[in-house]
């Protein structure tokens, strides 16, 4: 079986600067760019939820803490 993951953001927080983007072994991870957070960034997320294996690589390399990795 399969570990699966689930990866929530705190968009409130998020600036877009993309390492979790590049820390992702499966490039699920994108800017949103059809939102637009209070800060004014376009943050982070998950375009395919169902693929992530809950690695937390994108949460340990987020330098405003906004990401929370849960193993399912």
């Amino acid at each position: 079986m399969a570990v699966k993951g689930k990866v929530t953001f705190n968009d409130d927080i998020c600036k877009g600067c993309g390492l979790c983007i590049a820390a992702c072994p499966l490039k699920i991870i994108t800017l949103d760019t059809k939102k637009i957070n209070l800060k004014g960034y376009h943050p982070a997320t998950v375009i395919d939820v169902d693929k992530c294996i809950g690695c937390a690589n994108c949460a340990m390399l987020c330098p405003d803490v906004v990401i929370t990795v849960e193993k399912l």
